[in-house]
């Protein structure tokens, strides 16, 4: 990460970097038989929790950077299909670790593609109101700080210590 930034543009992907990086760290401290963990019945596992880091990432690249992107031109379930229906079904570990680095690094050359201007121009949100592209993407990148702080408090319950705490603290 760089905090030399040529416009607002770069200081939102790396925004987007730091976070993705920190859920990579926190999925990567989790033991792989582990990634079934779910702390009840109806929520995600860890497993389940990273694949829609992925897909949610995927759908917010494409349809932000996207010439005519509407987030209301279709059902959540349509935007996971169509951006994410090439995922396979139930990915391991590994997968899911190479998936979070991939589609990440897809989604920053989409986004710098489509330029700051572009980022600047309105789209329409999920809620039927109008925003610009960056304030959206902004957004993105607080869902996942949101599911990062879901990983390190999966870790917490499993007995384990989040990766922010071991770095903090010089252990990682």
């Amino acid at each position: 990460m760089s905090s030399d930034y040529a416009n607002l543009l770069e200081e939102a992907l790396e925004a987007w970097e730091g976070v993705r990086r920190g859920v990579i760290a926190e999925a990567e401290a989790i033991p792989a038989d582990r990634y079934d963990f779910r702390p009840r019945p109806e929520a995600r596992s860890v497993a389940e929790l990273l694949r829609h880091v992925v897909e949610t990432g995927l759908m917010m690249a494409g349809e932000l950077s996207a010439p005519q992107g509407d987030f209301r031109r279709q059902s959540f379930p349509d935007f996971m299909q169509e951006y994410a229906g090439h995922l396979p079904p139930d990915p391991d570990r590994d997968t899911l670790l190479a998936l979070l680095n991939s589609t990440f690094e897809e989604g920053m050359r989409k986004l710098r593609d489509a330029g700051e201007l572009h980022m600047l121009q309105f789209i329409r949100r999920f809620d039927g109101k109008p925003g610009t592209r960056l304030a959206w993407l902004n957004h993105g990148v607080a869902h996942e700080y949101y599911h990062q702080g879901q990983l390190a408090l999966y870790a917490r319950l499993m007995g384990l210590v989040p990766a922010l705490t071991r770095r903090i603290y010089g252990e990682g």
